[in-house]
This record gives structure tokens, C-alpha cells and sequence, in this order.
């Protein structure tokens, strides 16, 4: 790669395509952070009395329901602490695990420990496997670098319809900023992009999605930006507190009997071979950049730290040649056909139908209304100083 470069704050580089630096050798995701952080991310004594607030609405609203939230559970460490925190509440979430066909038997048992040991219900949602391999394998041929569009949209559809039909209002998401603030747009697409969804199936599918939770755009709309009129409200409670991935999986191991994948979505076997294999290997994105990015910039490893570990390989020879077979054999290809698969020229999301635009204008609508509301704020307690400056 020529003009190669990495950030000087934290380990992006040069193989997003689209990153830019400063004069300085800041990245655009650093100065981004920066600019977004105040707005969304709130780990401090304010965000804790807003968690506390928005439960002892949500609990008053539902006091006569038999749950009053959503939540999924994928035995990850944010699902998991996010559950610790939602019984700490004491809220009443239903709990969903969407069974995508890739579990790892160690995200089994750490779900299975931790709902046992807080004492929720837990509503498992099976994927139709056939639907589900179809689908994957028409995005592997259809050459994009998000391989995890397929179980992402089904677990996000998932819970929003399984919401939507059960009239519960309030889904507490395991969305958190302080571990995913950095994503280049370059290595993927929005996977709960619906139209590029379908634009892949039809082209490259071999069976209807007759089951397949597809969410549509309206639907899309009213889990991301919260529409009022849609009566559905997602919070992302970990973005309100102070949240250590660290610190967390210390917790929960100690607690909880949780045990680690070794890295971020391991606990499902195919985001752990399309991450530490595909990605690197056909495309040249490796997605521990920004996980690492997240955390250095967010405070909790250093920079140094995070280029320590960018030393090591993505993926371990002794397991990779496992992993593969598992991989091959489980979605019934034969090694030529995932060898030509790996050859084929890489695409991009815009060579298929998609949202992208559409779903800019409401990021920035929704960046507008956040700013707008920061404003009224200052203008509150301005007016709230005066008045009592006045008074005395």
C-alpha cells in the first residue's frame, strides 16, 4: 500500500480507504469522536440519574404488564452486563436470544449461567436454517465485506417485531459507544439496510424468505430514531453509564462464571471466522483496528497497548484450518466453491439497491434534533440563573 499511515491518537490506518488526517496525523474517527462523544455518550453521575429516571418511568408505565422492556441476549459481554444492570433496575425484560444456527457452546452456557442467576425469562427465537444459510451464502457470492448483515438484521428484526406483537414498548440495546464509537463506513453497510438485504436475496438467493424478519424502512426508522408516532423507544443504557469492557468482564467473570471468547462477537462461530479470516484475508479490513481504536480513544487502553496486540495475527494457525472446514461444511459448500468465493472480486454496497441515502437524511435529522435539544438545554439553564439572580 503506497502513502501508508496510522493515526497518531489511536491505530486506525491507512486501510480504510476513506480515513483522512489532520495536520497533526489525527484521524477523521478521532476528531469525529470528539465532535459526537458529548452528545450521545454520557459516563458520569448525570447519565446514572437518566438511567434511573427512564426505569422508574418505564416500570410505572408497565407496573401492570407482565414485562416492561425487551432485551436480546447473545451471551457477549455487553448483552450480559447490560442484563446485570437491567435486574439491578429492577426491571422486567423479556429476554431474547435469536438462535442465528452459530452459536459457540460457550455462549450457550454463558447465557444459560447468567438468566439462571438473575432469574429472567428467557424467549429463544430459532432462525429457519434454511432461510438463514441461503441467505448468508447470497452475500458471500454477492462479494461484500459485511458477511454479518444476515444475523444482524435477524436479530434486530427479530426483537423489534417480537416487541411490536407483544405491545412492549421499551427495548434496552446493547449498542454502546464505548466500544463501537469507531466503524469505517468503508468496510460495510448499515446491515439493517432492508432494500440492500433483499436486493442480495434476490439476485443471488435460491429460496423465498418466507420467515426471515426483514425489517422495512418505516420499521427500520422507528427501532433506530425512536419516532414518537411509532409508540416504540430503543435506549442504549451502557451509553449512559461508565462502562469498562474490562471492568465488566471481570465482573461477570467473577459473578457470573462468564467465560471469554477472546475477542469481540466471538461468541458466534461465524462472526469469528468472517472477522478474523474472511475480512482480513479477502478485503484487507482488520476489524480489531477499530475495536482497539474504540477503546483507546474512549480511555481505556492506550495506544500502546492496542498496537501490542495488532502485533499478533488475526487468527491462530493451529485453529484457522478448523475453523474453515466447520465453516465450509456447515453452510454445505464445497472447498472450490468457497476458494472461488474468496477470489471473486470484492464489491462494493453501492453496486446493490440500498437505503444509504435515505438513512443519511435521518442521521442527520437525528444529529439536528440532538444538537437543537443541547441547545435548549443551555438555554434553560441560562434562563433558570437569571431568573434567579432576579428573584434574589
Amino acid at each position: 500500500m503506497t502513502n501508508y499511515q496510522r493515526c497518531a491518537v489511536c491505530v486506525m490506518d491507512t486501510t480504510d480507504p476513506q480515513i483522512v488526517f489532520d495536520q497533526n496525523g489525527v484521524c477523521n474517527h478521532c476528531l469525529g469522536f470528539r465532535q459526537e462523544a458529548p452528545h450521545v455518550w454520557h459516563p458520569n453521575d448525570r447519565g446514572v440519574a437518566h438511567i434511573r429516571a427512564w426505569a422508574a418511568r418505564v416500570k410505572e408505565e408497565n407496573k401492570n404488564n407482565e414485562y416492561d422492556c425487551i432485551m436480546g441476549l447473545s451471551g457477549g459481554t455487553d448483552s450480559t452486563f447490560m442484563a446485570v444492570q437491567a435486574h439491578r433496575l429492577g426491571l422486567r425484560p423479556l429476554v431474547v436470544h435469536v438462535d442465528t444456527g452459530w452459536n459457540s457452546e460457550l455462549a450457550v452456557k454463558n447465557i444459560e449461567n447468567v438468566v439462571r442467576k438473575l432469574g429472567f425469562d428467557l424467549h429463544t427465537e430459532v432462525i429457519d436454517w434454511g432461510e438463514m444459510k441461503d441467505l448468508q451464502i447470497a452475500f458471500l457470492r454477492a462479494g461484500l465485506a459485511n458477511q454479518d448483515t444476515p444475523q444482524d438484521h435477524a436479530i434486530f428484526g427479530t426483537l423489534y417485531k417480537l416487541a411490536i406483537s407483544s405491545g412492549i414498548k421499551h427495548l434496552l440495546s446493547g449498542i454502546n459507544y464505548a466500544t463501537e464509537c469507531i466503524l469505517p463506513r468503508a468496510w460495510g453497510h448499515n446491515a439493517l439496510d432492508g432494500r440492500q438485504l433483499r436486493a442480495v436475496h434476490k439476485r443471488f438467493g435460491k429460496r423465498p424468505l418466507a420467515t426471515f424478519p426483514v425489517l422495512s424502512f418505516s420499521e427500520y426508522c422507528s427501532y433506530q430514531f425512536r419516532f414518537p408516532q411509532a409508540n416504540f423507544e430503543s435506549f442504549p443504557i451502557l451509553n449512559f453509564m461508565p462502562y469498562s469492557k474490562a471492568a465488566a468482564m471481570e465482573f461477570l467473570q467473577s459473578e457470573y462464571g462468564f467465560r471469554d471468547y477472546g475477542a469481540k462477537h466471538y461468541e458466534s462461530r461465524f462472526t469469528k471466522f468472517f472477522q478474523s479470516y474472511f475480512l482480513p484475508v479477502k478485503f484487507g479490513y482488520d476489524k480489531r483496528l477499530a475495536h482497539l481504536s474504540s477503546l483507546v480513544v474512549t480511555g481505556q487502553m492506550s495506544r500502546a497497548e492496542a498496537l501490542e496486540q495488532l502485533g499478533r495475527p488475526p487468527f491462530k494457525e493451529a485453529e484457522i484450518e478448523e475453523d474453515k472446514t466447520f465453516f465450509i461444511k456447515k453452510l454445505g459448500l464445497t472447498p472450490e466453491e468457497f476458494e472461488a468465493i474468496m477470489q471473486a472480486p470484492n464489491r462494493s454496497f453501492q453496486d446493490y439497491p440500498n437505503h444509504a441515502d435515505n438513512i443519511r437524511q435521518m442521521n442527520e435529522i437525528r444529529s439536528g434534533m440532538s444538537q437543537l435539544h443541547t441547545d435548549m438545554k443551555a438555554l434553560q439553564e441560562r434562563w433558570n440563573a437569571l431568573s434567579a439572580a432576579t428573584d434574589a
